[in-house]
């Protein structure tokens, strides 16, 4: 859990000029809360913004009582990748959350090292758990994967005591696949016709007739 001061924000406050003075206007609101805005420090919403992505609790101060919050929006500035807003949803005690939590993958697959490939199918899953226990992230360990067909599925992933998971439990999270080495195939050069060649056949095969020759045809013809 990451902490963060806030004050209460009048609407009719420029959001640009409060962006100039290194203040970000965010809002928060949950089933118990009423949507209310606020302001932040930029540089303070920054770090907590990276330190706690959207599944860690953030604890808001200075808005009357503390409220135990989740990052659910922010607007990021296309060039600079500045905050430009921010929304908080508050959680209510004693209340399970549903929401999805990213996996880590971690250490190498044998099967990898043997040249085969692993393939990523899922990289969240989504979990219904108390706010003490809200993860980072989820870890699942490739260790195990040691030939093809090898695979974890998302019922394997190991979750908080309080946590339930909602994601299909049969649904694959990573499995090995057989490599294989495609082959180029070999075009065979297109056949050629040499018209000179054909021409020359053509010639022997209907040679002229002699000058000889049409002379004994004439008398032929004469007789």
């Amino acid at each position: 859990m990451v902490t963060l001061e806030a004050k209460a924000r009048d609407v009719k406050e420029s959001a640009n000029a409060l962006r100039k003075h290194g203040i970000v206007p965010a809002i928060f609101y949950g089933p118990k809360e009423e949507s209310t805005p606020i302001a932040v420090n930029s540089l303070e919403l920054e770090r907590v913004w990276r330190e706690a992505g959207e599944t860690t609790i953030v604890r808001l101060k200075g808005v009357g009582e503390e409220k135990d919050a989740l990052f659910y929006d922010v607007q990021v500035h296309p060039v600079t990748g500045k905050l430009l807003h921010a929304d908080f949803y508050v959680l209510e005690k004693g209340k399970k959350i549903t929401l999805s939590v990213p996996l880590i993958f971690e250490e190498a697959a044998p099967a990898e090292k043997a040249g085969h490939i692993v393939v990523k199918a899922l990289h969240e899953v989504e979990i219904e758990v108390a706010p003490q226990d809200l993860p980072h992230n989820l870890p699942v360990k490739l260790s195990s994967l040691e030939k093809v067909g090898d695979h974890i599925m998302a019922s394997q992933i190991p979750l908080p005591a309080s946590a339930t998971l909602i994601t299909d439990p049969n649904e694959i999270v990573v499995s090995i696949k057989e490599f294989k080495e495609e082959q180029e195939e070999v075009t065979p050069p297109p056949e050629t016709e040499i018209i000179g060649e054909k021409k020359a056949e053509t010639e022997i095969e209907a040679p002229i007739a002699s000058s000889e020759d049409k002379k004994k045809e004439n008398k032929k013809k004469e007789g």
